[in-house]
């Protein structure tokens, strides 16, 4: 692992998942991720909250495996390990991202 790199070798665990996700603000986080196919800067995902909030659910979603950061120069990018979860929890994150009918 390079400096510029940050660790990204949790162990996808059920029950830290289902921890991490049922937080609605992680969910959020997990969405916007979700929709994108790059890498997205912390930042860029809009939650209401302050910095120190942020970053605690950001490091829930790390620990748990479900995202993964890297370092960029000054940004910290972070991605969805999705394919890894659906590898792992097949249909997991499809059941929990689905829009909650009515």
């Amino acid at each position: 692992m390079t400096a510029a790199e940050l660790d990204t070798s949790y162990e996808l665990d059920l029950s830290l998942i289902l921890h991490a996700l049922s937080d609605p603000q992680r969910r959020t986080i997990v969405r916007e991720l979700a929709a994108r196919e790059e890498p997205v800067p912390c930042g860029s995902i809009e939650l209401g909250v302050g910095k120190s909030t942020r970053t605690h659910h950001f490091r829930v979603l790390r620990e748990a495996g479900l995202i993964e950061q890297r370092r960029e120069g000054t940004r910290k990018l972070t991605s969805l390990r999705r394919a890894e979860v659906d590898a792992t929890f097949p249909g997991l994150l499809d059941a929990v991202l689905a829009p909650v009918a009515a």
